[in-house]
């Protein structure tokens, strides 16, 4: 069985905190990025997120956003949970963020 509460480190050093895991599948939580996203100017930020069912799906899909401290962006993620023959859990995600645009022409950068 999967679940995300606790602490989570990608292959990059960003971390995932999942703090609050509710019956019905909501968390929430922070998430700190690792050394590669700019380091020191990027603070813990606040999580929320949802999860499936760990109960009726074993290795749930889950999505939560990251809502940036002192910055005009927010990041989603989209991902499943899988439990290895060895029982260690791994979290597989694709993300998409979204900077804040100054005008309608500057629109096309704003995504990653």
């Amino acid at each position: 069985q999967c679940l995300l509460s606790g602490s989570w480190r990608s292959d990059t050093g960003c971390r995932m905190v999942v703090s609050v895991l509710g019956k019905d599948g909501s968390f929430s939580g922070s998430y700190l990025p690792g050394p590669a996203a700019g380091g020191s100017e990027m603070l813990t930020s606040p999580l929320e997120g949802s999860q499936q069912d760990a109960e009726l799906v074993p290795q749930p899909t889950f999505s939560f956003t990251v809502h940036w401290r002192l910055q005009a962006r927010t990041t989603a993620f989209v991902g499943q949970c899988y439990v290895g023959s060895n029982g260690e859990e791994t979290l597989h995600a694709l993300w998409i963020q979204r900077e804040a645009a100054d005008s309608p022409d500057e629109d096309w950068k704003a995504t990653r």
